[in-house]
């Protein structure tokens, strides 16, 4: 039976948290010792500040961020570092600052940043044993580890595709039993382009009760679109307010301000209809859409070098250059059915390991939620 109850106390009674340390370039020397930054480890000297195992959050930059460090360490004068623990176990204290809504004892001075003395003013709950704190750290960490090695198998995925891509769609490696020349073919011969439109915001009867999905730019998040954060009724389509897509066409986004980074390409699974930022391919019978979909995926980057508008207020992608630009292709629909079966099934394994990491990130805020408050208690 639990006797003993969690107790109330301020941080600073908890975990004394110092200002960091000032190391300019010119003066770090080629060492092991980790120099943690508001953003983390970010490079290394040959002289320690601080024992390890330590607790670093930014107190300039990146804030609201909480770094374990297990080894001996410099942290950086933008950070804040628990100087004491004052009899706490480490770990469970970076939990517990992980818990802490930092952004709103941001300036509380009038100074940008976190101040230390706000802070130390936080009330905290914290369980009455180190045992009890030293399980929860534990049950935290093999969550945190869990999710480290889930994000590791799914970077290791997409580098392994992304390396089948290279070879694949390129034609330099050809799947057992093909033969023939490959020739380059332009994104307007492959079918047919549509642009779409926003059906009037204030007709009801446009919007209510709508069961179209309707593509933005923003929900060309994920490889095969199956839902989208708005939807249309029947009469915006008969009114030919925007353009209704087939199933399995091609998704590109070519007015937004992430074009700044990447070309969103998708392919939605369902009909959907799309507004004035995005464009659509409706492949023809000579182009398999899945092949479509990943040669142009895989040509992301040349297009925005080649397609993208300059001096525009928002990026965008120019039609006609996106459907005068070339890519490889296999002389048979065959061919190219094959090449997209081995890619969509790597993206396929991809997308169950991603959402094992979803679900174990959410697993590990549950817990955070529950072990952090003593809801739930482990000894």
């Amino acid at each position: 039976m639990l006797s003993q109850s969690w107790k109330s106390k301020t941080l600073g009674s908890v975990a004394t948290l110092q200002r960091g340390f000032d190391l300019p370039h010119r003066f770090r020397r080629a060492g092991l010792v980790p120099i943690v930054t508001s953003s983390g480890i970010e490079d290394f000297h040959d002289e320690a500040r601080v024992k390890g195992p330590g607790v670093v959050t930014g107190r300039y930059g990146t804030i609201g961020e909480v770094y374990f460090v297990l080894d001996d360490f410099w942290p950086l004068n933008t950070t804040l570092y628990v100087r004491h623990f004052n009899g706490n176990d480490p770990l469970f204290v970076s939990y517990l600052l992980k818990t802490i809504d930092f952004h709103s004892h941001s300036g509380k001075t009038g100074v940008p940043g976190i101040n230390r003395n706000d802070l130390h003013t936080v009330l905290v709950e914290v369980p009455p044993t180190i045992a009890e704190q030293e399980a929860i750290a534990e049950a935290l960490s093999d969550a945190d580890a869990l999710i480290e090695s889930l994000e590791q198998l799914v970077a290791k995925k997409r580098h392994v595709k992304h390396g089948a891509m290279q070879e694949l769609l390129t034609g330099h490696k050809r799947l057992p039993g093909f033969t023939g020349e490959w020739e380059k073919m332009c994104l307007g011969s492959m079918g047919t382009w549509v642009g779409g439109m926003t059906p009037y915001m204030q007709n009801h009867n446009y919007w209510h009760g709508g069961t179209i999905p309707w593509i933005s730019s923003g929900d060309v998040k994920s490889v095969r679109l199956m839902s989208t954060s708005y939807s249309i009724t029947e009469l915006a389509i008969r009114k030919r307010t925007t353009n209704l897509l087939p199933a399995r066409s091609i998704i590109v986004v070519t007015r937004s301000g992430i074009l700044r980074k990447f070309l969103p390409v998708a392919m939605n699974m369902i009909a959907m209809a799309i507004n004035q930022d995005v464009k659509a391919l409706l492949t023809g019978p000579e182009v398999d859409p899945e092949f479509a979909l990943h040669a142009i995926t895989a040509s992301g980057a040349s297009i925005l070098a080649r397609c993208l508008k300059a001096g525009t207020t928002v990026e965008s992608v120019d039609l006609t250059w996106l459907k005068a630009f070339a890519v490889p292709m296999p002389p048979t629909v065959s061919e190219q059915s094959a090449i997209a079966t081995v890619l969509s099934d790597m993206d396929t394994e991809i997308a169950a390991i991603e959402s094992k990491l979803t679900k174990a990130r959410l697993i590990k805020q549950g817990m955070m939620q529950e072990l952090l408050t003593g809801r739930i208690r482990l000894v």
